[in-house]
This record gives structure tokens, sequence and C-alpha cells, in this order.
């Protein structure tokens, strides 16, 4: 049987996709074109001097990797040559990513964490680049302004994440579906492999990292204890499964069902509200868990509803199966208005 392309597949849903233009498809050809390099070097990371620390911290005053570095680079280097973006924004940049005057511009914005999980990279564990597609409605021919990048997660066109580990696979979304290729190193394609994603409605498995148990409110440690409990609504507890890097733990709430978990908690007072950042992880994978027939909130709030006030506004996240999902928010409501 023959084996379609990302490209030949949103050629023939175009009629059903309508941010599925020409200028579209060239600006998701460029991003897999980085995302194949950074394949190639995620893959070579233990055999070049790419692993270790930069001896740099990010916006988020965490040490920057070599690779994410590296990662974040062949991005802003090959979206801004596109030709149909306005303006960037970057998990590893302060401020929104300007597209020189000397290349063309189009009316996408385009926002990404170039290499998710990437303390993970050292012991081999699966990372990705995680995006995000805006369209700016306000475009003028220039560039674009940080009010016209700060848009609620439900405004996207397009998001999507490409994993790279044992094989290299993207995922995306254009709100019509979601749908999965992966990458094959002897045609240097992604051919569709995972056709019309969907989660289960319920699943088995919850993932969220308990080491952080005693910083958590009174409803997270209720829901945590819920999933485990012997005599719930299952009759078995839940499978934990936690792998720390959160393109991994998603992709197999995506397949399998259940939910992944980053509650808030009072580690740091920096990050009371959140630890995951809501433009660059939390809405566009909010949009494919949504396209995919689940749900993803803050416990209390749709994620896709909430207006960002800064390109890099945290949030907690909540998101996979919808029986699980409205289970926690269940719990965060009959809390509403308690002190815990």
């Amino acid at each position: 049987m023959p084996q379609v392309t990302v490209t030949e597949h949103l050629l023939l849903h175009q009629k059903q996709s309508p941010s599925a233009t020409g200028r579209f498809t060239m600006l998701l050809n460029e991003l897999i074109l980085a995302g194949k390099i950074i394949s190639r070097d995620v893959n070579k990371a233990g055999l070049v001097d790419i692993v270790g620390f930069t001896g740099t911290e990010n916006i988020q005053g965490e040490k920057v990797k070599k690779l994410d570095r590296f990662a974040n680079e062949v991005l802003i280097h090959r979206m801004e040559r596109a030709g149909v973006l306005c303006g960037m924004a970057s998990e590893e940049n302060a401020d929104l990513i300007p597209i020189r005057d000397k290349f063309p511009k189009g009316d996408y914005m385009l926002l990404f964490d170039p290499l998710d999980g990437s303390t993970n990279i050292d012991v081999n564990i699966n990372v990705g680049t995680i995006f995000s597609i805006l369209r700016n409605k306000n475009f003028d021919g220039s560039g674009a302004s940080l009010s016209d990048m700060l848009r609620p997660g439900v405004e996207q066109v397009a998001a999507g994440y490409i994993m790279y580990g044992s094989s290299t696979i993207l995922v995306y979304t254009t709100g019509n579906g979601v749908h999965g290729f992966t990458l094959d190193p002897s045609v240097g394609e992604f051919l569709l492999s995972h056709p019309n994603l969907t989660i289960p409605e319920k699943g088995k498995i919850y993932s969220v990292n308990e080491g952080y148990w005693n910083y958590w409110d009174k409803p997270t440690q209720e829901i945590v204890s819920w999933f485990k409990d012997p005599d719930g609504k299952r009759g078995a507890p839940y499978s934990l499964r936690y792998i720390g890097s959160l393109v991994a733990d998603f992709h197999r709430t995506l397949i399998y069902g259940g939910i992944f978990m980053y509650p808030a908690d009072n580690r740091d007072p920096a990050k009371s509200k959140g630890k995951l950042r809501l433009m660059y992880e939390a809405s566009p994978l909010a949009m494919l868990a949504e396209q995919a027939g689940g749900m993803a909130s803050t416990g209390t709030r749709r994620i896709l509803d909430i207006v960002p006030e800064d390109l890099h506004q945290r949030v907690p996240l909540f998101i996979g199966s919808r029986d699980e999902v409205q289970k926690i928010q269940e719990t965060y409501s009959k809390y509403a208005g308690c002190a815990v």
C-alpha cells in the first residue's frame, strides 16, 4: 500500500483544513526540515560535543543544555527564511523574535519549545519540539507585536510536536483531527503512521511526579489519592507511569488514554501558579487533546480559553481522557472558595 507523506496528507485534506493553504504547507515543510536536522543531532548527541550545559540560563532561570541552544538556533534560522511568518516566540528567548527586514513576511506566527525534556538527553529518553501556529489578524505586511501574539489557545490554527526517540514522530492538527507521521530514514520523509488519533474516553494510567506530594494543595492530593485507591471507580488503582519528558508523557496519554498532571505546587514562590508554559506547552498540547476527543484543564479552567498575559506565563496542566479530566475538575470545584 502506498505511503502518504505529510505534504500529500495536507494537500489531500486541504478542503477540510482552511489553514492548509500553500503558504501554510510551506511553513510546515520548513518546520519539518528543522525537525529532521534536530533529530539527526539528537540521535548522535552521545558522539559529539553537544551534550552537557552551556553555562548559561534561559528566561525561565533554567540551565540551558547545548542541544537546547542548537535546536533553538535551527528553528529560528529555518523559520525566519520561510517567508510566511511575521514573528516568532521561543521558550528559550525572553522577548518576541522578529523577522528581519531582509526576509519576506507572511501573516503566520510560530511559538515553540525547541527541545522539551532536554534534561533527559544524557540518559537517552525521548525529547521533542512542541509548536503552536497562530494567524495575525492585524497583519499589515510588517512584523507582529506582542499583543498580536498574546492570543488564547482556541485561536491556534495548528499545533503539534516532533518527538525524537527510537523513531522520530510528528503529531499535528490543523483543527480537523489529529494525525501522526513517522520519519522513514531510508527516504527522509515523514509517512502517515497514525491516522485520526483519538484518546480513549477513559484510561488506566495516571502520570505525575509524586515526589512533590508535600508541596501540593489538598484538592491535588485528594485527586492523586483517588487514582491510587484500589476500591475506586475502576475497582483497581490506576497504574503510575511518569517519564519526566512532557512530550513523551503526553504521547503515551494520547495513545493509551488516562491522565497527565503537572499541578501547581508551593516549592518556588515564583512558580506558584504552575510550571508548564501556557503558550509553548499547555496550549498546543491542549489543542491536540481536544481534537483527539480528550480534555485539557488547569483544574478549574479550560486551557484553550486562557488569554495569556505574557509570553512566558505558567499554568497547571491536567490533560488526557475526558473521564479523568472531568473527575479532576469536579474535585477542584468541590474546594472552590475554601482555604486549602
